[in-house]
């Protein structure tokens, strides 16, 4: 009880300067860039499903239940009669639109449709949260708020106006700080999150100072409390 009653309110709550309006959804969906150890999901379908069963083969490589294509160290897929397609750096869509390309020019398929998706999309929520884990994702689509939702929520030592989000892209480590009790959250492009992103969430030390000090409050409390009652004791046996 000393330790939350130590606590300001405003820490705790999400938006706290945030009133009633009415803003616009106007933040897309990023899409994710492919980047090595990806494993994709490729499909593909035509007119003719005999000459497309050669294109959706057996052999990609397997994890679980889920067959896929691993994004090599070299950036690269292995694909069926077409050989080895650099999908590092590249979108869905843009990946979607070379293996398109070539199985057309190479009158391989007739208007083929090709499907792609990321069986390994996840994100890792770490820090002052009830529970640090790495969150998959099987729609593609996640917010920051829930990621931290299904990592527990937010402690209350967390500190809320300054969650990092790390995020790697061409080579490059992208960090960026976010405000929880700000509204500009919900209109930034950092609010919906790609695969492999990484949100840390730092604790509060305002937060944790007050509660270490309510803490040795309330064994010095007890300490004197008890030692009020031992003399207490003593003084009836005495007597």
């Amino acid at each position: 009880m000393l330790i939350t009653g130590c606590i300001d309110t405003k820490n705790v709550a999400y938006f706290n300067t945030v009133n009633e309006t009415t803003i616009a959804s106007k933040t897309a969906v990023p899409e994710s860039i492919i980047q090595k150890n990806d494993l994709l999901s490729i499909t593909v379908s035509s007119l003719n499903p005999q000459a497309t069963a050669i294109f959706n083969p057996a052999n990609a490589a397997t994890t679980g239940n889920a067959e896929g294509y691993l994004v090599s160290a070299d950036g690269s897929i292995q694909f069926p009669i077409l050989g080895n397609i650099k999908a590092e750096g590249l979108t869905k869509e843009q990946l979607r639109v070379v293996i398109t390309q070539k199985l057309t020019q190479g009158q391989l398929l007739t208007d083929p449709i090709v499907s792609i998706r990321f069986l390994n999309f996840r994100i890792t929520v770490l820090g002052e949260v009830k529970n640090p884990s790495v969150v998959s994702v099987p729609n593609e689509k996640i917010s920051l708020l829930e990621a931290i939702g299904m990592a527990g929520d937010l402690t209350i030592y967390a500190k809320r106006s300054n969650v990092l989000l790390i995020r790697e892209e061409g080579g490059e480590k992208i960090l960026k700080r976010l405000n929880l009790n700000s509204n500009e959250l919900l209109t930034s492009p950092y609010y919906y999150l790609k695969s492999n992103d990484i949100v840390y969430v730092e604790p509060d030390k305002t937060v944790v100072k007050a509660s270490r000090a309510s803490i040795n409050q309330s064994w010095i409390s007890l300490g004197l409390g008890s030692l009020s009652l031992l003399i207490i004791i003593l003084d009836r046996l005495v007597l």
